[in-house]
C-alpha cells in the first residue's frame, strides 16, 4: 500500500488462491500492510480530482475514477465473474 508513480495511491488486496485485486487512484489508503480487512470495510478514500495517471473524460470531466484490476496468479483476469448481478454500487 503507497502511492505509485502516477497512480495516486495504490493498494494490492490479497483475496486468497492466488487472487489479488488492485485499487489505485484514492488520495488516502486507511489500512496498514498486512492488515486483514473485512467485507465492507473502509480500505481509503477518493480525492477531489483525478490522479496524472488517468485522462480527463471527452467531456472534460476531472473527478476522480478509482482503477480495479483483478489478477490470479500474478495475471490480469477478467472481473466479470466476480460482480453480482444485483450489483448496483454506491453513489
Amino acid at each position: 500500500a503507497g502511492p505509485f508513480r502516477s497512480y495516486g495511491q495504490l493498494l494490492i488486496l490479497n483475496a486468497g488462491d492466488g487472487y489479488h485485486v488492485v485499487l489505485a487512484g484514492m488520495s488516502r489508503i486507511s489500512v496498514a500492510t498486512g492488515q486483514s480487512v473485512l467485507a465492507g470495510e473502509p480500505i481509503g478514500a477518493m480525492g477531489e480530482a483525478r490522479v496524472a495517471s488517468t485522462s480527463v473524460s471527452k467531456n472534460g470531466n476531472a473527478t476522480p475514477e478509482l482503477y480495479v484490476e483483478f489478477r490470479k496468479d500474478g495475471k490480469p483476469v477478467d472481473p466479470a465473474p466476480w460482480w453480482a448481478d444485483r450489483f448496483s454500487g454506491r453513489t
